[in-house]
C-alpha cells in the first residue's frame, strides 16, 4: 500500500513572518496547527521538510545534519524571496536546535525554541522513537510482522551514522548558544521524556539576549505543539511575537 507523504506548507496571512520548524523523525504535520492559529492571526508562515523526514524510514539514515541545516537555509531564504524582510523562527526539537543556530548565524526577529535538546545523551530515546516511527510507517505500508521486525532491525543497524552526526549538531549549537542576541522565548514540557530538560534552562541563562523568557508547561510531553496544552501554546507564542519591534 501507498502511504500519502506530507509535504511542506505556506500559509501567506501578513507582513510578519515565522518560520516553523518540525523535529527529529517528524514533519511538517508538527507544527501545522500553530500555523494556521497564526494564520488567523495575520502572521504569515512557512515550514519546511528536511531530507529524510516525511518518507520511508530508509531515507533518513542517508540524509545528513549538514542537509537539515541547508534545508532550513533554503526554507529561511524561501521566506526572503516572497518578499518577507522580518522573519522569526520557532522550532520543535532538532528544530529548536537548528533555529538556534539560524539565530547566530542570520538576523531574525526572534527565536522560540520548544523542547529543544542542548546535550546529547538521549540516543536510547531518539533510537526508540526512531523505531518506533519506522515500525508505524511500515504497518501504514502493510507489511508483515516479520518482514517489519527484520527491517526494523537493520534500519537501527544502519542508524548509528545518523545518531553520530545528530550529536555533533546539538554540541555546535552548545558551544554558540551565547553568541546569541535575538529575542527568545524557551518552551519546555515538563512531561518530556525525550530530552535532557535541563536544556531549557541552559538555552535561557546562556543566550545574551536582553529580551528572553522561558516557560514550563506542566502537562505537556516531547511534542508539545501536539500535546493537551497546546492551545497555551499557541497562545503565548501569539503573545511573544506581538511584543517584538516590527518594523511594519
Amino acid at each position: 500500500m501507498k502511504v500519502k507523504l506530507p509535504k511542506p506548507f505556506t500559509f501567506e496571512a501578513g507582513p510578519r513572518a515565522v518560520l516553523l520548524l518540525h523535529g527529529f523523525t517528524g514533519h511538517s504535520a508538527d507544527v501545522r496547527m500553530m500555523g494556521r492559529y497564526l494564520e488567523k492571526k495575520g502572521y504569515t508562515s512557512h515550514a519546511p521538510i528536511y531530507r529524510g523526514h516525511g518518507q520511508e524510514p530508509e531515507e533518513l539514515v542517508k540524509a545528513s545534519a549538514d542537509e537539515w541545516w541547508e534545508d532550513v537555509q533554503n526554507a529561511f531564504n524561501h521566506l526572503k524571496e516572497l518578499g518577507y524582510k522580518e522573519i522569526a523562527v520557532a522550532g520543535l526539537s532538532l528544530g529548536g536546535v537548528l533555529g538556534l543556530r539560524l539565530a547566530y548565524s542570520e538576523q531574525l526577529k526572534g527565536i522560540i525554541p520548544m523542547c529543544a535538546p542542548m546535550f546529547f545523551d538521549n540516543q536510547e530515546e531518539l533510537t526508540k522513537g526512531y523505531k518506533f516511527k519506522a515500525k508505524e510507517f511500515k504497518q501504514l505500508e502493510g507489511k508483515d510482522a516479520d518482514t517489519i521486525q527484520q527491517e526494523v532491525a537493520e534500519l537501527i543497524e544502519n542508524s548509528q551514522d545518523m545518531f553520530k552526526d545528530l550529536g555533533e549538531l546539538i554540541t555546535q549549537v552548545h558551544n554558540n548558544i551565547d553568541t546569541i542576541y535575538t529575542p527568545t522565548f524557551v518552551v519546555q514540557a515538563q512531561q518530556d521524556e525525550m530530552i535532557n530538560k535541563e536544556s531549557a534552562t541552559y538555552i535561557y541563562e546562556n543566550v545574551e539576549a536582553d529580551k528572553k523568557d522561558i516557560k514550563w508547561y506542566e502537562e505537556s510531553g516531547h511534542v508539545i505543539t501536539m500535546d493537551k496544552e497546546k492551545e497555551q501554546l499557541h497562545e503565548d507564542v501569539f503573545q511573544f511575537l506581538e511584543s517584538l519591534d516590527w518594523n511594519e
